[in-house]
């Protein structure tokens, strides 16, 4: 039997168009405008904030710097007196980041910090990576004057010295602690 020229011609036609629809599929971020893959949310390293940053002063020992920065990221064995802080964070939804923070070291004593550009403060990091901005338009947690009024009035209470008095009228009988 036979297969038509046309026929297998047709067929590997649509083996290169099933093919090449498969690489469009990995570099697109979705899939026919609908489909939006999962990808992986991957930290990795330490977040070195400006206020971190401005808090190291020339002359601390190592477990003071360790104290504000958390323990590097890379220590080399053959660079003792260098200390990596290397930080990368990739998220759904907001731009990737990449960050290295080199502090050196004269003995125990830290001689410099090398940020490698500006570093964002704290506030500035967290909104960066906030996905949710559009969600969190949350009212209010007070109450206007208007609603306070509109409360009904406290309940009032069991007089503070008669609960007082019938907790100590209550006598507990306990078993004791050592065998005898």
């Amino acid at each position: 039997m036979r297969s038509h020229p046309l026929l297998r011609a047709g067929a590997a036609g649509v083996a290169l168009l099933a093919l090449s629809a498969c690489q469009s599929l990995q570099s697109s971020d979705n899939f026919l405008g609908v489909i939006t893959p999962y990808r992986v949310e991957v930290v990795q390293g330490n977040v070195v904030t400006k206020e971190q940053a401005q808090a190291l002063k020339p002359g601390m020992n190592r477990a003071q710097v360790r104290d504000i920065l958390g323990s590097p990221l890379l220590t080399d064995a053959f660079h003792q007196s260098r200390w990596d802080y290397v930080f990368t964070i990739r998220r759904q939804g907001a731009q990737p980041q990449q960050r290295r923070v080199v502090v050196l070291f004269d003995g125990e004593q830290m001689k410099s910090v090398d940020t490698g550009g500006e570093l964002p403060g704290e506030r500035d990091f967290v909104q960066s990576i906030d996905t949710f901005k559009t969600a969190r338009n949350a009212p209010p947690l007070a109450l206007s004057e208007a609603q306070l009024k509109a409360l009904p009035p406290p309940r009032k209470s069991a007089e503070p010295e008669a609960v007082a008095a019938s907790a100590a009228s209550a006598v507990r009988s306990y078993p004791p602690l050592e065998a005898r």
